[in-house]
């Protein structure tokens, strides 16, 4: 599912139209995006955490030469599925 494919399911979902969609879906990205940016986490309840991870600085390998160069040390964006997520996903009913 790509963002307008997003958009039309929200829309029929709520019944709304695809603008309000489209605001709605912009919206929780940079909410998302902006919580993410100040280094903190956002977490729903049963679907997930959105969280910042430390990449510690290595030692990579140019493929093409061979030769060593230094990866520098960064901060990744991830995802972290909740139980209830997972349980879906796998088809498991929650009691």
């Amino acid at each position: 599912m790509n963002r307008k494919e997003l958009i039309d399911a929200l829309a029929a979902h709520t019944q709304s139209t695809k603008a309000d969609a489209e605001r709605n879906v912009a919206g929780l990205l940079d909410i998302i995006s902006n919580t993410l940016k100040k280094g903190d986490s956002l977490t729903l309840v049963g679907f997930g955490t959105f969280e910042v991870r430390k990449r510690a600085a290595r030692t990579g390998r140019n493929p093409k030469t061979g030769e060593e160069l230094k990866i520098k040390a960064s901060k990744v964006p991830a995802f972290k599925p909740g139980a209830t997520l997972k349980g879906l996903v796998n088809g498991i009913k929650k009691k």
